[in-house]
């Protein structure tokens, strides 16, 4: 019986003792410190605010193209006994070089023929004089009243005077004819395309050869008509004389040959008296001097016809604006401000101009205020932040 009570008791007790130990070490621990995890405001980058004015540009492309070109045309025929070296394609020449000569031998025949003719019809004229002299000597002695012109041989002394006005006329005719057996370049330029050659025969009129001038070349430049209001292009009245037509604005003139990128300085000259109906563009005519001639950087080639260029044109003054990355535009006007606190509000600005990856802001913004460039995924007003730097913008 006693054996059967401890069973019971034994496991009972031991199982108090347990319980009574745990409570007793429950109570004798310590309690975790608390550590409160703070996070810290988002890292940005910020620029401060300065209006300055801005001097505009609006960018264009085109291909240049000469001033003046012409079609070498004979004005007398002939066989061709010289042909100038420079008369080939690329050449270049001078104003006044000779180009080309044709056989001078018939116009000098044509010269002496006139010659000849002249003598006579000047003596035709001193025979006819004298006749009509003795014509009025013989009819003062007669006595009978006053001569008709005919009795005096008038009318026929003026056609002897007109024969020779007309030898003369042949004469300078035929000189005239001489002259231009010799063809002179008309400006200084150079051969687009030449199909002439010693001992061909030329007519009057027939297209020998292709020039072009090389003392400007210019570029055909499309402006949309919403940039032109940011430069000054010499726009032409009817009531302008050449001389009161406004001076353009600058022009830098780029492209990229040979594996780098060379430039030239011209200037807008004139805009085209249309604009095109379907891209609503105003075409400007930049002009830069002596494409050719070389210049201070001896690896800058020369400003060829038919090459692509970029042309950047001076523009306007903006007056006093903000210029700031496109990037910090959230939406299509607003920027986000940091105040003195570091924290951020919104604020929707007036854009005056976007070109690029800048946008310029004519109102909403004052000179030593911070505007954050870094991109916030969900910035909230009023949010607070660190500012890492300052740039000025």
């Amino acid at each position: 019986m006693i054996r059967r009570i401890l069973l019971i008791v034994l496991p009972l007790a031991v199982l108090a003792a347990g319980a009574f130990a745990t409570r007793e070490i429950v109570k004798m621990r310590q309690e975790p410190e608390k550590i409160v995890q703070e996070v810290p405001p988002p890292l940005v980058e910020a620029m401060d605010v300065k209006m300055r004015n801005v001097r505009l540009t609006v960018k264009a492309e085109g291909t240049v193209a000469p001033r003046t070109v012409t079609e070498l045309v004979p004005e007398v025929p002939g066989r061709v006994v010289e042909v100038s070296p420079s008369l080939v394609v690329g050449g270049f020449f001078k104003k006044g070089d000779i180009l080309f000569k044709i056989d001078p031998r018939e116009y000098e025949l044509v010269i002496v023929r006139a010659q000849a003719a002249i003598e006579q019809a000047k003596l035709r004229v001193a025979v006819e004089r004298r006749e009509g002299e003795l014509a009025a000597q013989e009819w003062r002695n007669l006595g009978n009243g006053e001569p008709t012109d005919l009795a005096l041989r008038k009318p026929y002394i003026a056609e002897a005077q007109a024969a020779l006005a007309s030898a003369e006329a042949e004469l300078a005719r035929a000189a005239y004819d001489l002259e231009r057996c010799v063809v002179r370049a008309p400006f200084e330029g150079r051969v687009r395309q030449e199909k002439i050659d010693a001992g061909q025969y030329v007519s009057r009129g027939s297209s020998v050869a292709t020039l072009y001038s090389v003392d400007a070349a210019e570029i055909r430049l499309p402006i949309p008509d919403d940039q032109v209001a940011y430069v000054n292009l010499p726009l032409a009245f009817s009531d302008e004389t050449p001389s009161e037509t406004k001076k353009g604005p600058r022009v830098t003139i780029r492209s990229d040959f040979a594996g780098a990128v060379h430039e030239w300085t011209g200037r807008i000259v004139r805009t085209e008296g249309e604009l095109d109906p379907r891209t609503r563009m105003v075409y400007a005519i930049a002009r830069v001097e002596h494409p050719y001639a070389r210049s201070k950087n001896k690896k800058r080639p020369p400003l060829a016809v038919g090459m692509f260029v970029e042309a950047e044109i001076e523009g306007t003054s903006s007056g006093a604006v903000v210029e700031l990355p496109r990037s910090v535009l959230r939406g299509e006007d607003v920027v986000i401000v940091i105040d003195e606190e570091d924290r951020l509000h919104f604020r929707q600005v007036e854009i005056f101009r976007q070109e690029g990856g800048a946008v310029l802001v004519r109102s909403g913004l004052r000179s030593g205020e911070r505007i954050c460039v870094s991109p916030l995924e969900t910035p909230v007003e009023g949010m607070k932040v660190r500012v890492a730097e300052r740039s000025e913008g």
